[in-house]
């Protein structure tokens, strides 16, 4: 029985040959570097979020802290996932993941506090 995984693999690789798309992960260094670092920088973009979200819930206070700008940027990363889940981009799944994960807790402690 084939594995699923590489069966959806080969398809990736077959979906970017025929769409004339580079090869991944890249021959050139810097974009070869550039696919390596994307997942730091979509891992600590919402874990720099974290003392926010630890400050309401700590402090149990939300003033100055804005429930329509972060209820947005909640609903717009559903709006990425479900993209990035559609192209099959795993770096943009974790990074949406995360970053509906601790915008919730967010808007949670907003409307809570």
């Amino acid at each position: 029985m084939a594995d699923f995984s590489k069966v959806l693999h080969h398809f990736h690789i077959r979906k970017r040959v025929h769409k004339n798309l580079e090869k991944f992960p890249s021959d050139e260094p810097r974009k070869r570097f550039l696919d390596k670092i994307i997942y730091f920088v979509g891992i600590s973009g919402p874990i720099m979020t974290i003392p926010q979200v630890w400050e309401i819930w700590s402090k149990q206070d939300a003033s100055g802290v804005s429930l329509i700008s972060w209820s947005w940027y909640l609903l717009t990363a559903f709006v990425w996932l479900a993209y990035a889940i559609e192209h099959k981009e795993k770096p943009l799944i974790i990074t949406y993941s995360l970053w509906i994960l601790i915008e919730f807790f967010l808007v949670l402690g907003i409307i809570l506090y």
